[in-house]
């Protein structure tokens, strides 16, 4: 299907009159229909494009590589959510996964890989009593070793008591930055200081 959107050609001028055909309809300005790629279960369509080359257009995504930019790591987490578009509301409604959209992702691939690299707990408000002595074992029960290493760390260890509280939570706040529709790809990094609270802000005023 053929979408006859990206000529210049048929333009209506400011005055109102129409701009004279100097050629016919090419090829090259058709435009494709919109991609709306949703939550669910990953399925994704190849498309021909000028050149013979491939775009990857996903009609479906459950998940993607996300990064935590300050620890420097990324991780493949699963997307539970969309919370906020600054576009259009009706992509929140639908779970529709844009570029630029802030979604919600599983935060335990972070919380993993944090606490067996420094050592401590994540999201420590809504850690019970049994939780902490449990994790606490599961420290001593380490080589001196690893515990040498983890003191080492701990002065790097700082987490952004806002993060903290969606590690609690088990749910992290991102921000896509690849293209679905046009890569096949589902990818982003997670929000993080003034970026994070400028979203918290606008997702609060949305509700």
């Amino acid at each position: 299907m053929d979408i006859d959107n990206r000529t210049s050609n048929l333009e209506i001028i400011a005055t109102g009159a129409r701009r004279a055909s100097y050629r016919k309809k090419r090829k090259f300005d058709s435009g494709r229909p919109a991609a709306n790629t949703k939550l669910g279960g990953k399925r994704i369509h190849t498309v021909r494009t000028r050149g013979g080359n491939t775009k990857y257009r996903a009609l479906r995504l459950e998940g993607g590589n996300f990064s935590w930019a300050s620890e420097g790591q990324a991780r493949k987490t699963r997307v539970l959510t969309v919370v906020y578009n600054a576009s259009n509301n009706e992509l929140v409604r639908t779970n529709t996964l844009v570029k630029g959209a802030i979604i919600q992702v599983d935060a335990t691939p972070f919380r993993t890989w944090y606490e067996g690299f420094y050592g401590l707990p994540l999201g420590k408000k809504k850690l019970t009593e049994a939780k902490a002595e449990e994790f606490d074992a599961v420290v001593n029960a380490k080589s001196e070793q690893r515990k040498k290493k983890w003191e080492e760390r701990k002065s790097n260890a700082a987490v952004d008591q806002l993060l903290d509280d969606q590690f609690a939570a088990g749910r992290l706040y991102a921000r896509i930055s690849s293209r679905p529709g046009q890569s096949g790809r589902c990818d982003g990094y997670i929000l993080e200081g003034k970026e994070l609270e400028f979203y918290l802000k606008k997702i609060k005023s949305r509700k």
